[in-house]
């Protein structure tokens, strides 16, 4: 089993920067797929970015390509999402997922682990 604690989120204006991070226990991330979902009120949880298990590939919803940023550190074991540039409309809960081992990226729900999420809320 893996627990997954986000924390980072906050309150921005818009074009201002927000770090999340995504703290692993029980075992380690260092060989799982991670990816950041988001949920705003009303509406479905979608896929932001993900990165592959070996950290070669990552992955952007076209919203946020050239402004966010995904990475994993597997020392730390810990995941994060630079966000830059942000907009009123990245206002949400933002969800940190884990696959298991060794098994590829989706930007489906399709993941066996989840974070509690942390809110972002970006001001104009």
């Amino acid at each position: 089993q893996v627990q997954l604690v986000e924390s980072g989120g906050g309150l921005v204006q818009a074009g201002g920067s927000l770090r999340l991070s995504c703290a692993a226990s029980g075992r380690t991330i260092n060989n799982s797929a991670m990816a950041w979902f988001r949920q705003a009120p009303g509406k479905e949880r979608e896929f932001v970015a993900a990165i592959s298990w070996n950290i070669i590939n990552t992955y952007y919803t076209e919203s946020v390509k050239g402004r966010f940023t995904i990475s994993k550190d597997n020392a730390k074991n810990t995941a994060y999402l630079q966000m830059n540039s942000l907009k009123p409309e990245d206002t949400a809960v933002y969800y940190c997922a884990a696959k298991r081992p060794y098994t590829m990226v989706v930007k489906t729900t399709e993941y066996e682990y989840w974070g509690q999420g942390t809110q972002v809320t970006v001001s104009s």
